[in-house]
């Protein structure tokens, strides 16, 4: 039975450019945002009820991260973007869970979407949308549910712990990509693990009758890794490159680590893709080897059976005179003519190697 579609696609049909509209499918999912403002001196943390309370962070002298999740609550996201003076395309790509990752260059912000991998406690891949906008003392991030990989950042912001709490917005931005891009690194072991063990189950013979539809569910979990993975490449790329004022020199050499890492793990995503492939064919090979093996007992049992079944048909014809049966030893000499056949057959077939 085909599983039931969802076309996100068709909640945007015939809306106006800049329309802001939620197209996932977690609704009920509440509001919540917490904020992180900070200075080398003090770190603040709140865990704000509405959106308008952010609104005094705008124009501080600190540096401040607020974080929202629950994308379905647009009003307050339009609220948000209102009062930061974000474009109404860049909301609408915000609550639009199907955008690629990719940069867009504004001239008092950036806006990044990129995707956030990790696998949950069933060792299913979750996927989720994260868009990050990032202004002269302020980085806004936008979350489908709450739930993510940043809470080594969270800690290093309250502890103090390495250069997080000296630098400005730029490195925050640094550190929150990086912790994305980290647990690429664990999706990309896992799912490395996953091919080894299907590697040695088929190599050993010790395989479920499902595994070739776990293959395929595995094809597919790393096409989606790299769907996820590659276009960020370019995205770091341009902040690299960025020559506004938003981006500091020092702080590029930062994002040019993450741009290796995401090359590595490139790589790694090219050379599983490569394996999985031909795991499939190692998997039908092997399948083929049991099938000839198969074929090949049942072709030597029909080998040694042909001849002695020719005798039997010829001496059991109903004709009124055949001479050899009037002899009285003919059974006893038809049998043993029949037992030589046979011996003389296996040792034939096992002086070739085929037993």
């Amino acid at each position: 039975m085909p599983r039931k579609r969802v076309y996100r696609s068709k909640k945007k049909l015939g809306q106006i450019p800049g329309s802001v509209i939620y197209t996932g499918e977690r609704s009920k999912e509440k509001l919540f945002i917490d904020v992180f403002d900070y200075t080398k001196e003090f770190c603040t943390e709140k865990e704000l009820q509405t959106v308008q309370e952010s609104f005094k962070y705008k124009d501080t002298d600190s540096v401040t991260w607020i974080n929202l999740n629950g994308l379905n609550h647009v009003t307050q996201i339009e609220a948000l973007g209102i009062h930061y003076d974000l474009h109404p395309l860049v909301l609408e790509d915000i609550v639009n869970i199907a955008q690629r990752p990719k940069i867009d260059e504004h001239d008092d912000y950036l806006f990044v979407v990129l995707k956030m991998l990790y696998y949950d406690a069933n060792e299913k891949i979750v996927s989720e949308q994260v868009s990050f906008v990032l202004g002269k003392n302020y980085v806004l991030s936008f979350q489908e549910s709450e739930g993510d990989v940043f809470d080594s950042v969270r800690n290093r912001i309250r502890q103090a712990k390495g250069r997080v709490r000296t630098l400005q917005t730029d490195y925050l931005l640094y550190v929150l990509i990086d912790a994305i891009v980290d647990h690429y690194f664990s999706v990309i072991e896992i799912l490395g693990d996953k091919i080894e063990d299907f590697e040695t189950a088929i190599f050993s013979g010790d395989v479920d009758d499902d595994i070739s539809q776990k293959i395929q569910n595995l094809k597919r979990e790393i096409l989606r890794v790299r769907r996820a993975i590659f276009p960020l490449r370019e995205v770091i790329s341009r902040i690299e490159k960025h020559e506004g004022h938003l981006i500091q020199k020092k702080t590029k050499t930062y994002y040019r680590d993450i741009y290796d890492h995401l090359i590595q793990v490139s790589e790694n995503i090219d050379i599983y893709r490569e394996m999985i492939w031909s795991l499939m064919d190692m998997y039908m090979t092997t399948i083929s080897n049991k099938m000839n093996e198969v074929m090949k007992v049942l072709t030597i049992m029909a080998s040694i059976f042909i001849p002695l079944t020719f005798i039997a048909g010829i001496y059991g014809m109903n004709f009124e005179y055949i001479p050899e049966l009037q002899y009285k030893y003919s059974y006893f000499i038809l049998w043993g003519i029949m037992i030589v056949l046979f011996i003389g057959m296996l040792y034939y077939f096992r002086k070739k190697k085929w037993l």
